[in-house]
């Protein structure tokens, strides 16, 4: 798998902003579902050139609602990374946002 079709976009939520305010800053991507641990690590240490400390992944289920009365809409599940890094060093992806 190539190094960039390893993320597919950051998760950015109110939860995941705190989260990189820590001093071992905390964030959250998308990943492929074929992705492991160590192909996270490496994409994430490659493209944004930081040190990588620990990678915890969850298989996020398909959640079903429903629009009007009778539809019923299945949005698939995807897989997440919450990936944390070293003492000190941010990701700026998310600054100025």
């Amino acid at each position: 798998m190539h190094l960039y079709d390893v993320l597919k976009r950051p998760v950015d939520t109110e939860k995941t902003r705190y989260q990189g305010e820590l001093d071992e800053p905390q964030y959250s991507f998308e990943v492929d579902r074929r992705a492991n641990k160590q192909q996270v690590k490496a994409a994430i240490e490659q493209i944004f050139d930081v040190d990588v400390l620990k990678v915890r992944v969850v298989n996020v289920k398909p959640k079903s609602g429903r629009q009007g009365r009778r539809i019923v809409v299945r949005r698939p599940g995807w897989k997440k990374a919450i990936v944390t890094l070293a003492w000190g060093q941010r990701l700026n992806i998310f600054e100025g946002v």
